[in-house]
């Protein structure tokens, strides 16, 4: 599990919208991602209020997203003729049991990873997420941003989602860079490692060219890390 219990019990964020106040469509890491086709949301939550937060959070071109917030409707919605990729789930539904939930999602949207939001945190249902193997735990109120990191890192752990080609340069550019003048390495000392050009070096950590994978191999062994070293640096920021 991505989270830790004691912490996130811990946790008191402030509300990022006062009652009554819309949300801002999601921005910044929505633009930096892609998918390869539509990705299904469903949103379960007997406040209508926090489905609308959430629904204009996640908003996005290639996510439809389904709202059910009488409690009452969702056995249906689970038993549905729709596969859903990922489930935000309030963990306290009037006349529902979270287990009998989690096992409606067990049994007809197997292959959803559940996110579950609360305005009642406890180590029982901390502990009942951790059975259940839910993707990440938020307690209410949540900042939106937070809760877009996590559904972003549920789908792409999935597959789901990708970094563009963009952003990808742009990352591997800063992740080089950051290396670089860790060790206090300018670009010329690492073009005389790698013999690869000055311009080629700063266009690549700039973000505005690609490297090859020799190319990359060879700053790799300039900076003393490995290529799986330097990508697991760019999945991390």
């Amino acid at each position: 599990m991505p989270y830790d219990v004691e912490d996130r019990l811990t946790q008191t964020p402030k509300p990022l919208f006062p009652p009554q106040t819309p949300a801002p469509k999601a921005q910044g890491g929505a633009r930096e991602l892609q998918s390869s086709g539509d990705i299904r949301i469903l949103i379960l939550d007997d406040d209508p209020h926090t489905c609308a937060v959430i629904q204009a959070a996640l908003s996005n071109r290639d996510f439809v997203i389904e709202v059910v917030s009488d409690p009452m409707l969702v056995e249906s919605a689970l038993a549905g003729p729709h596969s859903y990729h990922l489930i935000v789930l309030d963990y306290v539904l009037p006349g529902l049991e979270a287990e009998q939930v989690f096992g409606w999602i067990r049994d007809r949207q197997p292959d959803a990873n559940i996110v579950v939001v609360t305005g009642y945190p406890s180590v029982d249902s901390a502990i009942n997420c951790l059975r259940a193997k839910t993707c990440d735990y938020l307690t209410k109120p949540f900042q939106v941003d937070q809760l877009r990191e996590i559904v972003f890192r549920c789908l792409e752990s999935k597959g789901l989602l990708r970094m563009t080609e963009d952003a990808l340069k742009e990352a591997l550019g800063t992740a080089i860079r950051e290396r670089r003048k860790a060790l206090n390495l300018t670009l010329a000392n690492m073009s005389d490692r790698t013999g690869v050009s000055l311009g080629y070096l700063s266009q690549i950590e700039l973000g505005k060219n690609s490297a090859s994978i020799e190319t990359l191999y060879r700053i790799c062994l300039a900076l003393g890390m490995k290529m799986s070293e330097l990508f697991h640096a760019v999945q991390r920021n």
